[in-house]
């Protein structure tokens, strides 16, 4: 019985999340061959709203940002920052927040509120990744586009 509910609980880990769009993205970018078919098709799905505000519904500008985002968890934001403002000679302003630091009473409330938000966009952004990626088998005429 314990084993069942650990296994539910690390179901629900944010490590798993972050592998499951880890994941999602890699299938993403091994299945896109040709980025620039995606340029000005917009990105269809059940949550227009939701999907629209995700740059404009563009798939290219989703491309783009979901392997940003891959980089990110995997290199660490600070270090995605760096290369950024070498590659782009600008600092951001990401920096200095990240170095904000917040009381110490509100640590466990405010890792948790961030935990919980965390989830959410990861889970948001794996679905992202699932449907661009079936999306673009349908534009290029690949059958089977289950996940």
């Amino acid at each position: 019985m314990m084993q069942i509910l650990d296994s539910h609980n690390q179901k629900n880990s944010l490590f798993n999340a972050m592998n499951r769009f880890i994941g999602a993205v890699n299938n993403m970018d091994q299945t896109v061959m040709v980025p620039s078919l995606l340029r000005d098709v917009l990105l269809e799905q059940e949550d227009e709203k939701e999907m629209n505000s995700f740059h404009n519904g563009d798939m290219y500008g989703s491309y783009v940002l979901l392997k940003s985002i891959r980089t990110d968890i995997e290199w660490g934001v600070l270090q995605a920052d760096e290369r950024r403002k070498d590659k782009h000679g600008a600092t951001t302003a990401t920096l200095d927040v990240a170095r904000v630091e917040p009381d110490d009473e509100n640590l466990e409330k405010l890792f948790r509120f961030h935990l919980s938000g965390l989830h959410t966009v990861l889970a948001k952004l794996t679905r992202k990744a699932n449907t661009l990626t079936n999306r673009y088998k349908q534009e290029i005429g690949i059958g089977g586009c289950g996940n």
